[in-house]
C-alpha cells in the first residue's frame, strides 16, 4: 500500500468529524481534494472503508481499524515533534483534553494558566458527559481524561488530584436548609431531582442509597448540573450534585446545601490515561501542571 502521512491524517479527520467537508476543513484543503484523496486511500488499501448513508459518514470495520493506526501514528509524530521542542524549551505542540461537564467549573482555569506559561500551544478541550468521555478514553483519542469515576475494565495510569464531595441542596424557601444533620430516612418524603445515569454524580449518589437501602423518588433525571440547579431552586425536589457546581459557595442562585447526614459523599476528581501510552512532553507538563496547581491552593487554604 502506498499511503501518505498526510493522507492518514486526512482519513483521521474524516473519522473524527464524519463529514468529507468537515475533514478538508480540518485539513485545509478543498472538498473535491479531499474526496479524491480519500478515493485514493480506498483504493490502496483495497477494501471499503466507509460508507455514506444519508449524506453521513460511517466507517467500515477495516476503516475503523485504520483510523485507530492512523491515530497511533500521527500522536507518536505529535510525540516526537514535542521531544524536539522540549530538547528547544517546550514552546509550541497541541494538548488534547477530554473532561466530564462537572469538571467545567475548574478545569478552564487550570488550563487557562498552564497556557499561559505556553502561550503558543494549541488546546482542544472536550466537555461531554461521562459515558462520552470513557468512550474517548477507550478510542485513546486524547491526551489526558478528567473525571470522577474511572472505568474499572481499562489498564490505566489513574491518579487522584482533587476533592470531589457530593452534597445534597434544596431551594432557599425548604425548610430542611435551615437544619442539622437531618437523617436521611427523613427524605423519603421529598421528590428528587437527579443527574443521568452513567454520570459520575449519579453513580456515587446510587452507590450510597444502596448501601443504606434508601430508594429516593426520583422526579426527573437531567443531563446538565445548571439545570438541575434551576430546577432545586424552583422547588421541584432535592437536588444531589459536586460542590464544584455550587462554584465552591454554600449558597447559589436559589439553592442551599442541605446539612444530611452521610453527606458530603467522598469522591475524588482523577487525571487518567491508559497505562500504555506514553505521555508526550506537553501532556507531561500538564499532568504536572495540575498536580501542582491544586497542591499549591491546598497549602494556600483556597
Amino acid at each position: 500500500m502506498n499511503i501518505t502521512f498526510r493522507q492518514l491524517r486526512l482519513f483521521l479527520a474524516l473519522a473524527e468529524t464524519g463529514s468529507v467537508s468537515g475533514a478538508a476543513k480540518l485539513m485545509h484543503v478543498t472538498q473535491p481534494t479531499a474526496s479524491m484523496q480519500l478515493k485514493d486511500i480506498t483504493e490502496s488499501v483495497g477494501l471499503p472503508l466507509y460508507e455514506v448513508i444519508s449524506k453521513k459518514i460511517y466507517l467500515t470495520d477495516m476503516g475503523k481499524e485504520l483510523a485507530t493506526t492512523a491515530r497511533a501514528i500521527a500522536q507518536s509524530w505529535d510525540s516526537f515533534e514535542q521531544n524536539v521542542d522540549a530538547v528547544k524549551g517546550l514552546s509550541r505542540g497541541q494538548l488534547k483534553v477530554a473532561v466530564v461537564s462537572t469538571a467545567t467549573y475548574f478545569m478552564p482555569r487550570l488550563m487557562g494558566s498552564f497556557c499561559k506559561k505556553y502561550p503558543d500551544i494549541d488546546v482542544s478541550l472536550e466537555i461531554l458527559n461521562r459515558d462520552g468521555v470513557v468512550q474517548r478514553l477507550r478510542e485513546n483519542m486524547d491526551d489526558i481524561y478528567i473525571m470522577s469515576k474511572p472505568p474499572s475494565d481499562l489498564d490505566l495510569s489513574d491518579e487522584v488530584f482533587m476533592p470531589n464531595p457530593i452534597v445534597v441542596i434544596g431551594s432557599t424557601s425548604d425548610p430542611l436548609v435551615k437544619r442539622m444533620a437531618v437523617p436521611l430516612s427523613e427524605l423519603s418524603k421529598n421528590r428528587f431531582i437527579l443527574r443521568e445515569k452513567g454520570s459520575g454524580t449519579r453513580m456515587a449518589g446510587d452507590q450510597f442509597f444502596s448501601k443504606k437501602k434508601f430508594r429516593p423518588d426520583v422526579r426527573l433525571e437531567l443531563g446538565s448540573n445548571e439545570a438541575l440547579k434551576e430546577s432545586v431552586a424552583g422547588g421541584l425536589g432535592l437536588g444531589l450534585v459536586s460542590q464544584h457546581a455550587l462554584h465552591g459557595l454554600m449558597k447559589e442562585h436559589g439553592v442551599r446545601i442541605i446539612d444530611v447526614a452521610g453527606f458530603p459523599l467522598p469522591s475524588a476528581w482523577h487525571i487518567v490515561h491508559p497505562s500504555s501510552k506514553k505521555l508526550s512532553p506537553l501532556a507531561l507538563a500538564f499532568k504536572q501542571h495540575l498536580l501542582k496547581e491544586i497542591s499549591q491552593r491546598k497549602a494556600s487554604g483556597v
